[in-house]
């Protein structure tokens, strides 16, 4: 989906832009999804599962932009990609149309900051531009930062997915099922 860019002002006073991700940043969206994972334990991929071409990666970003029922949202500091965030229907059956899931990632050194929580509120408001009634998402037990910001953006629990991610050491941790009401 395409969208208009938003500005934001962080909390150290340096300006952050909210665009639609497009294959102008595919380099460095691969960066990104290479390193974000080793700088926490709190996503669901390890860096070494990042394989993606510039191409390959183009042509997702861009199918992301043609995509009325997708948003991709990249925040740019300083010229830089500072983390990535979207929203895609659960499901293409009716019965599902009403929700959509969400996802977003920083790199740790623009935590703390208000991208985050600036990111979350601009992707509810285009969720309900597109019609959807409700936004889903899991975070990872023990991430007790982002469920704060969640939490503080609307956001309540509704469950727990027993084991939901299963690390290379053979320990596991649970996902906190969340859900934003959207109307």
């Amino acid at each position: 989906m395409r969208f208009e860019e938003r500005e934001i002002l962080l909390k150290d006073g340096r300006k952050c832009i909210l665009k639609p991700n497009s294959s102008e940043y595919a380099e460095a969206m691969i960066e990104y999804l290479k390193t974000t994972p080793e700088e926490t334990d709190f996503l669901l991929r390890y860096s070494d599962e990042v394989k993606y071409t510039v191409e390959e990666e183009s042509k997702i970003l861009d199918g992301f932009l043609d995509n009325p029922y997708a948003v991709m949202m990249v925040a740019i500091v300083d010229g830089k990609v500072a983390g990535n965030a979207g929203v895609s229907g659960i499901g293409y059956q009716r019965k599902l149309w009403h929700r959509c899931n969400l996802a977003i990632a920083l790199y740790k050194e623009y935590w703390g900051l208000g991208i985050g929580s600036a990111m979350l509120d601009y992707l509810t408001e285009l969720a309900k531009k597109v019609g959807w009634t409700q936004i889903d998402l899991e975070v990872v037990e023990g991430n007790d930062r982002a469920l704060a910001t969640y939490k503080k953006c609307g956001f309540v629990e509704t469950g727990i997915r027993h084991h939901a991610l299963r690390f290379d050491d053979g320990t596991y941790r649970d996902e906190i099922l969340m859900y934003k009401d959207l109307t």
